[in-house]
């Protein structure tokens, strides 16, 4: 739990700057490079401040059984040009966070419970690979691929910080396979034949585009 107290002070260590005291994020208007813009301060109340459901326990009842909630501006307006945002995530035995990337963030991860393999790999292709347990932290940079797996026999629960409010992603089977692509080019860039190819694409729910 120290560890944990911790890990939450040390989101409050972001270098940003703010001319105010804060941004919360008007919804009801459009968000933009710098982000949302601020809500009228008379109407900024406490709840904008508070979020409650990362103290929920995502539904892993799907294709990789883990569950990611996320707190981002969206749907936590007081994060708003703060730099910074938060997410939950629980990997059910066997479960994973398939191999992808941050493009807008760095990443680092707090493990609650539960034990996880985790790694990233670096622009020259050198992997870095660990096993975290409860009370463990990893950081992935911003940009770098990067995964986590379930390897242990019950139920894991991490908390990830993100270093910017809207950190982007992009999994890289799913830009690979989960769109409209032709599939004889992604056979030529990918070297995969015909087979494999249509065996991703509807694994993933996406129709086939000869």
């Amino acid at each position: 739990m120290f560890l944990l107290i911790l890990f939450f002070f040390s989101l409050l260590s972001c270098s940003c700057a703010l001319v105010q005291d804060f941004c919360v994020a008007d919804l009801s208007l459009p968000d933009g490079p710098a982000g949302y813009p601020c809500k009228n301060p008379a109407k900024v109340t406490v709840d904008d401040f508070v979020y409650s459901a990362l103290g929920v326990a995502g539904n892993t009842n799907n294709l990789i059984k883990t569950a990611v909630t996320t707190a981002f501006t969206a749907q936590f307006p007081g994060l708003n040009g703060l730099g910074l945002s938060l997410a939950r995530a629980d990997l059910a035995v066997g479960g994973v966070v398939p191999m992808h990337t941050h493009p807008g963030a760095n990443e680092v991860i707090f493990m609650v419970k539960g034990t996880i393999t985790a790694g990233f790999i670096s622009s020259a292709n050198t992997v870095y690979l660990k096993t975290l347990n409860k009370g463990d932290t990893m950081i992935f940079p911003q940009g770098l691929l990067h995964f986590a797996v379930n390897s242990g026999n019950a139920t894991a629960l991490a908390i990830v910080s993100f270093s910017s409010p809207n950190p982007g992603l992009q999994f890289l089977n799913y830009a690979l396979f989960a769109n409209n692509l032709p599939s004889e080019l992604v056979e030529k860039t990918t070297f995969l034949d015909d087979g494999q190819v249509k065996k991703l694409k509807a694994s993933l729910v996406v129709p086939v585009k000869r």
